[in-house]
């Protein structure tokens, strides 16, 4: 599979899952080709004919395990940057526990599995890569109900922060020596080679692309919603209403400083994204017939939503708009700005609207649906009529 042309906003993608037993431990597998980083929870990376990275994760897992898993909610989403490769947004779902009969048909794939086992929280904290281990050790140390955590590079940010220290302490990496016995099975004596060397994998990875944006209101609940400056292109000379904020440079910033700069960029205004409120999966062209290309919609787009907070009159009479790129603003209500925007957009705003009502982290949506177990108190967008959301 041939990757986009390589650029600043590109990234990669991947899914794994945690699966639970009943006493506390998690399933980890065996890489046979890994010899640095032997051991991994199941998932890999997003395909372009995925709708969603909860699809990538359920594919891996039937394609490396041989069965097909009962995801629950997502666990965290991390944001992973490394100078020696592009940056990976990582999805970790929890997964159902498996019943006696799932375990019993588990059935690797002798590539990709060498081997699997169940660990505790404290082995799998020193068998796991580091940031792998970080990743799962913040999930498997956090309430459930503060889920989904938000992560950059594997520590915590964001409302994540209220539950979990920023520099947690760190497990010993010890890999395949952290795992009890041969539970894993005994690696062979020159494991198998790669199928290609690092360079060629990233370079041959599809890529995706990220925005930022932010949900700001005022005291009577409007919207704030700007107006993009018209493009050439078949959607150029229609009017097109959006959150503030833009695309992400994947390879130098996190989305929550995209967001900072968007807003400053946009608006004039320095102000601190507060809580991630939504993320949105917008899948392209190759898993989903209603994307358009012509508007960029050749690979799948992820956008991330968040908390602007009340804004005063003071504050929106400071608006400096980017003249090259923005026309105009406007704060709107519910029936305008579902009006003003395109149908998924304004699923995504319903949806964000209603998780600033509920504790936990970002509601996990795919074209502004949410989609997988609701997490909290209520399902997303109960404060939002249904009939405002269908189309």
């Amino acid at each position: 599979m041939q990757a986009s042309g390589a650029t600043g906003r590109e990234m990669m993608a991947a899914a794994g899952v945690l699966f639970p037993d009943g006493d506390g431990r998690v399933l980890v597998v065996r890489l046979p080709y890994d010899r640095k980083h032997p051991v991994a929870v199941p998932g890999g990376g997003w395909e372009p004919a995925d709708r969603s990275p909860r699809e990538t994760a359920l594919r891996e897992i039937a394609e490396e395990l041989g069965f097909t898993p009962r995801l629950g909610p997502l666990a965290c989403v991390d944001w992973a940057m490394s100078p020696t490769r592009p940056p990976i947004v990582a999805y970790l779902y929890w997964g159902e526990p498996l019943t006696a009969e799932q375990v019993a048909a588990i059935r690797p794939d002798a590539a990709e599995v060498g081997g699997w086992v169940w660990l505790t929280a404290e082995e799998a904290g020193h068998a796991l890569p580091p940031r792998l281990s970080r990743r799962v050790t913040a999930c498997l140390r956090a309430p459930r109900a503060d889920g989904p955590l938000e992560l950059e590079d594997s520590r915590p940010v964001g409302h994540t922060l209220r539950v979990l220290p920023a520099e947690g302490p760190v497990p010993e990496y010890t890999g395949l020596a952290a795992v009890p016995g041969s539970a894993l099975g005994v690696p062979a004596v020159r494991p198998p080679e790669p199928p290609m060397d690092r360079d060629t994998y990233y370079a041959t990875r599809p890529r995706i692309r990220a925005k930022a944006r932010a949900l700001f209101t005022d005291g009577d609940g409007r919207v704030l919603l700007v107006r993009l400056r018209p493009w050439d292109g078949p959607r150029g000379l229609v009017p097109y209403w959006t959150l503030p904020g833009g695309g992400v440079e994947a390879d130098r910033e996190t989305p929550r400083t995209a967001a900072r700069r968007e807003i400053r960029e946009e608006l004039g205004w320095e102000v601190e994204p507060g809580r991630l409120l939504a993320l949105d999966w917008q899948p392209g062209a190759a898993a989903d017939p209603g994307a358009d290309p012509a508007t960029g919609r050749d690979t799948a787009v992820l956008v991330y939503v968040y908390d602007g907070g009340a804004v005063t009159e003071e504050l929106l009479g400071t608006i400096a708009l980017q003249e090259q790129e923005l026309v105009e603003w406007r704060l709107c209500d519910p029936a305008e700005a579902r009006a003003l925007l395109s149908g998924p957009s304004w699923d995504r705003v319903a949806a964000a609207l209603a998780a600033r009502e509920r504790a936990g982290g970002p509601v996990e949506l795919v074209r502004g649906r949410p989609v997988g177990p609701v997490v909290g108190n209520r399902p997303v967008g109960e404060d939002w009529e249904h009939a405002e959301r269908d189309h």
